[in-house]
């Protein structure tokens, strides 16, 4: 047990210590990856595709693998892809963290339960759907809504 010293300190700096027994060997971008999978690699991918594991060489934490499982007949377009979804994964984690997927066939990609989206309030759906109208692009004005509705009810609390 640590002894308080009765200063303050960043969080950051005792997360590992926190969050550690938690996560086990996984980090906090991991458990995001595994998280925010969907909005990574879109629906239709994540419906048949599950993070497993991220491995680095020892003392690294940059150009690592991502064992994925996939159904079968998906590992062919996930290979195909592979450029796209390492390019993906890396923005969404900020570095590059991945430069290769080891793909395993599994019967199902079990998923981890997705929490509800939060919910906004008619004024306030109204509001945000006006100022994402001009957006052209359907799937970034999606997003844009997602990203809107959470910051809306990160406020609201």
């Amino acid at each position: 047990m640590e002894t308080r010293r009765g200063q303050m300190r960043a969080i950051g700096a005792m997360l590992p210590r926190i969050a550690g027994p938690g996560l086990g060997k996984n980090g906090l971008g991991e458990a995001q990856l595994i998280r925010h999978w969907r909005d990574i690699v879109g629906e239709r991918l994540a419906r048949g595709t599950v993070p497993e594991k991220l491995s680095f060489s020892r003392g690294e934490r940059r150009d690592g693998t991502l064992r994925l499982g996939v159904v079968p007949g998906l590992a062919l377009e996930i290979q195909h892809n592979e450029p796209i979804v390492l390019e993906r994964i890396n923005a969404f984690l900020g570095y590059r963290a991945v430069t290769r997927l080891a793909l395993r066939q599994t019967l199902t990609a079990r998923q981890a339960p997705v929490p509800p989206p939060p919910r906004l309030g008619i004024e306030a759906e109204a509001a945000l759907d006006q100022r994402i109208g001009g957006v052209g692009n359907a799937e970034l004005r999606a997003a844009l809504k997602r990203l809107g509705t959470a910051l809306a009810t990160i406020e609201r609390k």
